[in-house]
């Protein structure tokens, strides 16, 4: 029932509530601790950045979970990556040595490739998924939802016997 949840939290934010500024923030943001590796001070971070400023919890933890389970597909593409900027760049070499020297630019983890090349392309990707969420978010609000409720498929589910055990569950609850 949690997913259920879950999932139904998201597609309501998708029609309604925040701004598709704040949703699309929140799944930006989400995408940056999806794609790189969680339990870093950049992640950490992040989650603080989530926490503060006005963005969709919700839309960052889907975003998180959705880029979770494609990153490790892109981890030798980030290996990569973060081999050539840790070996290949001369001139960024004492910088981290410097860092790796100092007392908490370790729990970064920048000098393993694959971290260093995976926050470097979420920072690359972070304003392409605000964008395209954000329109996303819009064209939803204003035709895809319209469209998808007249759908044959959409009315099975709502009418699906987990859907309606989940709202009668939901009624009794609230």
């Amino acid at each position: 029932m949690f997913w259920l949840k879950f999932i139904s939290n998201f597609i309501k934010i998708l029609r309604e509530g925040q701004t598709p500024a704040q949703v699309a923030g929140g799944f930006a943001l989400g995408s940056i601790i999806g794609l790189s590796p969680m339990l870093t001070l950049q992640g950490v971070f992040v989650w603080l950045v989530i926490l503060v400023i006005d963005v969709n919890l919700s839309a960052a933890t889907m975003s998180l979970l959705v880029f979770s389970l494609i990153a490790f597909i892109f981890d030798p593409i980030f290996h990569r990556i973060g081999y050539f900027v840790l070996v290949n760049i001369d001139g960024l070499k004492d910088i981290f040595t410097t860092w790796y020297n100092a007392p908490i630019a370790p729990l970064t983890r920048f000098n393993n490739t694959v971290v260093m090349g995976s926050f470097i392309c979420a920072l690359i990707l972070f304003p392409l998924v605000y964008f395209c969420m954000k329109k996303f978010v819009i064209a939803y609000r204003t035709t895809i939802g319209k469209r998808l409720e007249k759908t044959k498929i959409y009315k099975a589910i709502n009418k699906s016997w987990i859907v309606q055990t989940y709202q009668r569950i939901r009624g009794m609850v609230v």
